[in-house]
């Protein structure tokens, strides 16, 4: 049977994404339009598959193989070889090495406290241009994508650098990222970018120089007595034999995606709970009765925050962080009526997954009530993928839901969130990660334990 879907441009699709306002929309659109599964044409690979239920995503869950001209646009980061398009004979150890880090207790318990530090001193400079609460209105807005990115850069860096991570400069960090990321990613989608090509590239050129210089005085400065404890990820590396160049592509790449999908998926949640007062009223009653008077969890205390934990899940659903993934099939295989033959690219639209009315009812509503066990037990398992699915799955899906409640807690106990005047409506729109197109504002004001 022939898969349903658009009929194709002469523009190989850049047109019709581009109507449709960014590529996650216009698989929403897609999905709506045509069921489950569709055939459109991806600026980048020709012709895709995607796939929308996550029952049919099952028979694809095994591919260890990416699209590899869908990730160009990352290969600048990377001197050794596309990280994200490796053979999966070579990506399989590599990913052992990083979960071996990333994904481990002891890693996480020996910088939780760093963490807790570097969240904190946030609170603290929100504090000081926090209003007086409902009574007194005013105060100044906080911008928390740009402040909640540069508290995760941070954050990674402490981890991925070895400790070493104090960024003198974290916002630099930040906008090096944006330039490399919009060059490239515009070079692939053809999209508009201000600026003649010359400056664009220089740019983009200067950036990446700027990136590898960082990570390469961290590395050059790591201690050579080798690997001391668990969550060293350049000693794991150095001990698995990496090269230099391989040491610092995993860098660069691990600090990239950490910062920009945790600090988003924290923005995204406040803002949510922001809207949602009930919702942010049961998180703070859940915060003073396992943490007290004190200002922030222990490691421990994670656990417990069970409705918290089903906060960010929901916010995660509506607005994941990493909106899509891809694969290229190996071999053919067959998707409930269609087959999809060998070399396809098959397409995660984890929008249209998460928004898909059949699994999650009134799908856009705000409900973290649908993360409880007896909930979760219902779906299948495949119908919630912030963090994509199979063997290319993100490696550190534990860190940042460590470091993504940890922040909450933190900040959650200390304050609360309203949108400030003018900024009631958040347009979510396409970059590297599901960002918001003029940033979320929001006054905090402080709140008093129950």
């Amino acid at each position: 049977m022939r898969i349903p879907g658009p009929e194709p441009r002469t523009d190989g699709g850049v047109g019709a994404v581009t109507e449709a306002g960014g590529l996650h929309h216009y698989q929403l659109r897609l999905h709506a339009e045509y069921g489950p599964v569709v055939r459109f044409q991806l600026p980048g690979a020709e012709t895709a598959v995607s796939v929308a239920d996550p029952v049919l995503l099952e028979a694809t869950a095994h591919i260890d193989k990416r699209p590899e001209r869908l990730f160009e646009f990352l290969a600048p980061l990377c001197e050794a070889g596309n990280l994200q398009v490796i053979a999966a004979d070579e990506h399989t150890p590599w990913r052992r090495v990083l979960l071996s880090v990333l994904a481990g207790r002891p890693s996480h318990e020996r910088h939780f406290a760093r963490f807790t530090e570097l969240a904190t001193a946030l609170a603290d400079d929100w504090a000081t241009r926090a209003d007086g609460g409902p009574a007194e209105p005013g105060g100044e807005p906080v911008e928390l994508q740009k402040d909640l990115t540069a508290l995760t850069l941070r954050m990674i860096s402490e981890y991925a650098l070895g400790g070493a991570g104090d960024l003198a400069d974290p916002d630099r960090v930040i906008g090096a990222f944006e330039d490399v990321l919009t060059e490239y990613l515009g070079r692939l989608y053809q999209v508009p970018v201000p600026g003649t090509q010359d400056d664009r590239a220089r740019r983009a050129e200067d950036a990446l120089a700027f990136l590898r210089a960082t990570v390469d005085r961290v590395v050059a400065a790591h201690r050579s007595g080798g690997r001391t404890d668990k969550s060293d990820l350049i000693g794991a590396l150095v001990e698995a034999g990496e090269s230099p160049a391989r040491i610092r592509d995993t860098v660069m790449v691990t600090m990239l995606a950490a910062h920009h999908t945790t600090g988003v998926a924290v923005s995204w949640t406040l803002h949510l709970l922001g809207r949602h007062p009930e919702a942010a009223d049961r998180v703070a009653a859940e915060l003073d009765r396992v943490l007290g008077e004190r200002p922030a969890p222990e490691y421990a205390d994670l656990r417990r925050l069970t409705y918290l934990d089903m906060a960010l899940k929901e916010s995660m659903r509506l607005y994941p962080p990493g909106p899509y993934g891809a694969r290229e099939t190996t071999e053919a295989l067959v998707l409930g009526d269609y087959e999809i033959p060998a070399g396809t690219t098959v397409f995660y639209p984890f929008w249209a997954v998460h928004l898909n009315p059949a699994y999650w009812p009134e799908p856009e509503k705000f409900v973290p009530e649908r993360f409880t066990p007896e909930e979760t037990a219902k779906r299948p398992r495949l119908a919630y993928i912030p963090f994509g699915l199979g063997p290319r799955s993100c490696e550190g899906a534990a860190l940042a839901m460590i470091e993504a409640e940890l922040v909450l807690a933190v900040l959650l106990k200390r304050f609360r969130f309203r949108p400030a005047p003018g900024h009631e409506t958040v347009t979510p729109i396409e970059r590297f990660v599901l960002w918001a197109e003029d940033d979320i504002r929001m006054l905090v004001s402080p709140r008093r334990p129950a």
